[in-house]
Order: structure tokens, then sequence, then C-alpha cells
């Protein structure tokens, strides 16, 4: 690879670990395993290292990813940062953690060994040994505070036993949901035609940031507490500090232990990698951290981890079965998914048959064949993934997979855009699994909210009533009367629930849109930057691309949408039906538009106010907030240390630069 190609890479590594990242810790979909996951991380790592010209200080190998969801919950900073954990597969590069442990500190030493749990980080804090605040991980600097929501949990003490604790600690921990729980609400979700936790990890952390605290109590979620940070600790050994937190009544597991050596962690990981399935909650890993707390601080922290704590994750369980056939599935989107089905095994608890097998590429890569012996495993997913093919026993039978060249459902020439990897079928607006699953999705619970699931949609499609959502509102009682298990009062509920649905918040309308990448979080992002849908019909790439958590991708996405005819066509049929496609809550204080449509990105730090008091203040009087400088941009409020690139940008494009008073100036005058 010439470097041009490596920075061609570098930049699409990070494109990709952003958008994984957002999918994990914002939208609760994992896209990926934990496994491929640290691998492009590694990749991305080991590149920006051998070329640190093409390195930059927003790569995701430079931060913490982040769960911080703007809007639902107040932002607090960390008195401590909430950093992430280094982690490896390999039992080599735990002696060469070992080694450098050693080589630093010079003196003996012991480790604390833990399970890795499976769920969402938290961080609770305690003056005088009652419970004040809960606050996520967030960017690692500052995270949400979900303190009314952690109340909810029953293992979290709002007070401490004894006296002897410190007047203000924190104790951090993970929120997890136990499997019968996990279980239970999934079976909830399906019997109302709602999608399905992918694992306990995600149901912990959609349930932890629910609004409403009372729905976060029928959760049950549980906390374990593994580590204690504060001034006047009862101890240096962060082992014996647990055992006291133990004492004051906190949650503390049982299998934390010191051993002397790394031998004894290599011991400890052996056990428990086995054992571990005979507990009621997920673990993924073991982590070891050196005991001393002196020793701790002496050995520091990176800007993304500590040196002196790492993770040994596991790998993910694998079983042997045989290939037997081949489906392909069209999404929502038009993306064709081959399934394969399996000769059925049990996997990781449960019965398997069926398998992703992903894109062309993954079969293309693994050589696979029907017939083939084929190794499975089950990283998180609802459904498993093939992961390689025992070559040894391929029989004389086996047949090569010829991926499909058009759609199973319309038969439409299939197509691949560049950069994608899955094959997508281009007839949208006559695929009916495309027409099906965008309508499903609008009248989704998280959406509109309208009655009925996947199998009324379907019965209305087939019976010619619907062909997009915006037919949903011109349905008239007499047609739907004529469809088999509607009487008199499953019509009438059907088309109350339709006509409720027209006053559906904004930001739930711009969700069941259906446009690609636009999950819940962004929705509500845009609709804070567009107060109706004619705002954001006429909003260009390079507007939408400058809101934080937007990007590159998604202003794309949606400038594309807002291009095609048929869609404005159905969005002007849900305006003539009433539906209010725009915000009715605008903050009164709006009114005073001295920033009217002005663009403003901020950077840098501020004397007289903080950086999101300042963004507030700049929606307040009108303008809009820009997380990078383009040429749309009007102003750059530049403070201490504001970024280099971003002056030298401004500079360049002549953006004008202002300062805090200048600012200040602009509002009041």
């Amino acid at each position: 690879m010439n470097k041009n190609d490596i920075k061609k890479r570098i930049e699409f590594l990070k494109r990709k670990i952003q958008e994984l990242n957002h999918y994990y810790y914002i939208e609760n979909k994992p896209q990926i395993s934990d496994f491929e996951y640290d691998l492009l991380v590694n990749e991305l790592e080991t590149l920006e290292k051998r070329f640190p010209e093409f390195a930059s200080i927003d790569s995701p190998t430079q931060k913490v990813g982040s769960d911080l969801q703007k809007g639902n919950f107040r932002q607090v900073n960390h008195k401590y940062p909430m950093l992430s954990l280094g982690n490896t597969y390999s039992f080599e590069e735990l002696k060469e953690f070992d080694a450098r442990i050693k080589k630093n500190i010079g003196i003996d030493f012991k480790y604390t060994v833990e399970l890795k749990l499976d769920g969402t980080s938290i961080s609770l804090r305690y003056l005088k040994g009652v419970f004040v605040q809960a606050v996520t991980r967030g960017d690692g600097v500052k995270g949400d505070d979900v303190t009314e929501n952690v109340k909810t949990i029953k293992s979290i003490p709002e007070k401490l036993s004894g006296n002897a604790y410190p007047d203000d600690f924190e104790m951090r921990g993970e929120i997890i949901m136990p499997h019968n729980v996990f279980e239970r609400l999934n079976k909830e979700r399906e019997r109302k035609g709602e999608q399905s936790f992918a694992n306990p990890r995600n149901a912990a952390a959609g349930s932890l940031k629910l609004i409403d605290s009372s729905e976060v109590m029928k959760r049950q979620l549980d906390c374990y507490l593994y580590y204690m940070l504060g001034d006047n600790l009862p101890g240096n050994s962060h082992f014996d500090n647990l055992n006291k937190a133990r004492e004051w009544g906190f949650k503390v597991p049982e299998q934390i232990k010191r051993v002397d050596n790394i031998e004894d962690v290599f011991e400890y990981i052996n056990y428990w990698e086995v054992e571990r399935h005979n507990l009621d909650y997920d673990i993924d890993g073991i982590v070891i951290k050196v005991d001393d707390l002196q020793l701790q601080e002496k050995l520091g922290l990176t800007s993304k981890s500590p040196r002196w704590a790492i993770a040994y994750k596991f790998k993910a369980e694998q079983v042997e079965t045989v290939l037997l056939s081949v489906d392909y599935q069209v999404g929502r989107t038009g993306a064709i998914t081959p399934v394969g089905n399996l000769k059925p095994v049990q996997l990781a608890g449960t019965r398997v048959k069926r398998a992703s097998l992903h894109n062309a590429d993954q079969i293309k890569l693994l050589d696979l064949r029907i017939n083939d012996y084929v190794f499975i495993e089950k990283g998180g997913e609802i459904i498993p993934k093939i992961v390689g093919v025992n070559l040894d026993k391929r029989p004389f039978n086996a047949e090569k997979i010829k991926f499909i060249d058009k759609c199973p459902e319309c038969d439409t020439l299939l197509i691949r855009k560049e950069g994608e990897a899955k094959h997508f079928c281009p007839n949208e607006w006559a695929c009916p699994p495309q027409i099906i699953g965008k309508i499903s999705h609008f009248i989704s619970r998280k959406a509109m909210n309208i009655k009925g699931g996947e199998a009324t949609v379907r019965q209305l499609f087939n019976a010619g009533l619907i062909n997009t959502f915006a037919d949903l509102y011109y349905l008239r009682k007499e047609d739907v009367l004529k469809l088999d298990r509607f009487a008199e009062k499953s019509a009438d509920n059907l088309l109350a629930s339709i006509e409720q649905s027209k006053n559906t918040p904004w930001e739930r309308i711009i969700y069941g849109l259906g446009i690609r990448y636009v999950g819940e979080t962004v929705a509500k992002i845009i609709a804070k930057h567009y107060k109706s849908i004619d705002d954001l019909v006429n909003a260009n790439y390079e507007e939408l691309a400058g809101i934080d958590e937007v990007g590159e991708v998604i202003a794309k996405s949606i400038v594309e949408y807002f291009s095609d005819e048929k869609n404005i066509r159905n969005i002007e049929l849900l305006k003539n039906a009433g539906v209010k496609m725009f915000n009715d809550n605008i903050d009164e204080q709006t009114v005073e538009k001295k920033l009217n449509g002005l663009k403003i990105v901020i950077s840098g730090s501020f004397e007289q106010f903080s950086r999101e008091e300042l963004k507030k203040m700049i929606e307040k009087y009108g303008g809009k907030n820009q997380s990078s400088v383009s040429r749309s941009t009007n102003y750059l409020l530049a403070g201490n240390k504001t970024g280099p690139s971003k002056l030298a940008k401004a500079e360049k494009l002549g953006v004008r630069i202002i300062s805090e008073s200048d600012f200040i100036k602009l509002i009041k005058d």
C-alpha cells in the first residue's frame, strides 16, 4: 500500500469505528462482535503508530466510546475520569503487560482479578453515607445524570451501614440484567410486536436511559460494584477496600480475588472461562488490576485507559454443524442478507438452526459451500454467525454458493454501492418486504405508535389498501371491515390510533420516516435544529454535516431522502392528512432572533460561560451550532486553547473569528 492508500484506510477505519460506536453506545444495537470490533481498533492503532502524520486527536483510538444522550438527561463532569480498559485475547500479551508493570515499578506487587461483567458502566456518589448521584460513563469526561433511574435498583443502598466510610467518595460498577429477567422481558416484547433486545447488556443500557423511572423499576436491573474512588479511603489495597465496601452494604462480586503473580491470573482465567456458564448474568472476560493504589497512581493513565489494568476477553463460543442451504432476506432499506440454514445444534444454551452470513464478501472470504461443516459462534447477537469452515471434512458433494444477482422478492437486478458491503434491491417503491418494512417501522412504538404491528401492515398491503405509510391516513372503515379478523371494534381501534398519531412529537416523526442512519438519538438532535418538515427538506448537506453527531454519512443520507420526489409526495400527503410535522413546543425565549439563521462553531474554553451554556444561548437567539468549520459557517467563537486546525480553516475560508465578549455584544446590542 502506498501512503495515499494508507491514509484512505485510516480515514475509513475512523469512520467505521465511530459508526459502530454510535450503534453500540447510543442505539444499543451492536453491529459486529467484540472480537471483530477490537480487530478494527487494533488495525487503526497500528497504522497510526506507523504513520503518525495521519493520526489525529479526533480518532476513536484517542477517546472513550460515548453513551451521552443530549436532551434527555443533564450532563455532569466526572470528578475522576471514567476511562475504558485496554484489552487482549492472548496470554502472551498478558505476559507482556506483566513485564511492563515489573519494569516500571521494580518491586513486588499483587494483582486483583475480577469478572468482567457485560453490562453498562455507572458511577455512584455518596456524601456522608447517603447516595446522592449516579452518572453514566458518557465520554469519560462527562456523563448523563441517571440518579432517579438508578434509585429504582434495589441492590444499590440509599444509606450505608456502619460509620467508617469516607465523607465523600464514589463507587463504580456495572448495571446488569440477570438472565431470567432478560428472557421474560424479550417474551413480553415479542408478544407486543416489539423488537427483541439482542442481549442482556443492550437491555440494561436501554433500560437505564428510559425517561420514566417507573418503567425502569419494572426492568428489575441489578448492580455490582468493583472500584472505590475518593480521598481518605479505608486503605491502600483495592481488594481490601472492596471488602470494606461490602460491609457498608454494596453488592461486590464474591468472585473477586487477590493473587500473587501472573501465573495465578492465568489459573483464574482458565477456571472462569468454563464456570461463567453457571452464572445468572453475562461476563465477557477477566479484569486484572494492580492491587496497590499508590502503585496505580505511579503507573498513571493514558488518554483512554489506565496503565495499571487490562481486560482479558473470552473468545466467543464455537460449535460445528452442517450448512444445509442459504436463504436471502430483504430488509426495509433493500439490504440483502444471506442466512444459512443449519443442521440444528446447541450453542450457548440455545438450539441454533440458522446463522447470518452477512454479505457476498464474507461468503467468498470463507469459501463457503452447501454441505460444508462450518463453525458458528454467538458473540452477543440474536442470530449466530458462521465464522469458518472445517476443510478437512468438506464432502465431495459440497456445492459452491453463488450469490444471487436478482432480488428474491421482486426479481429486480441487485446493485452494490461503492464502499458498501451489502447488495441492495433498488426497487424500494415496489418490493413488498421493503414496503412492509418501511410502514412497520413508521407505525412502531418509538415512531408513530399506531396499533397493529407488522401483521396488520402485511394484511393491509396484501389487500391493496396501502402502499406507503401516508396511505394509512386515507383508510376507510368500510374497506378495513372487509379484512379477516377486523370487526367494528378492531377497525375503530385501528382508525382511532391512526388519528391519534397525527399529534406525535416532531422527533418521533423524523425517526418514523425511516431515513437511513437516522435512529432515535439523531432524530432528536435534528428536531432541535429544524423546527418543521419544510426546514428539514430545504436543509443543505454542509449545514447538516456541521451538526454535532450528524456528520457526513448521515447528512448525505438525509439529502438523498428528500431529493426523491416520491418521499416528498408522501410528506405532502401526511401534511394534507393533518399530521403535525413541526415542533410546537418551541421555547418562547427564542423570539429574540439576534442570531437568526447564523451558523456558529465553538472552540476552546471560556471565562464567563461554559461551552454548553454558549450553545444554548446560540439556539435561544435563533442561531445554529456547528461542530466543524465549513463554507456555510458565519462565526468561529474562539476561546482559550482554540483548536489550531479550526483557526486555520476559518482563516482560509474567510470565516469571521469572534471572542466571548464579541459574542455577548452580538446578542445584547
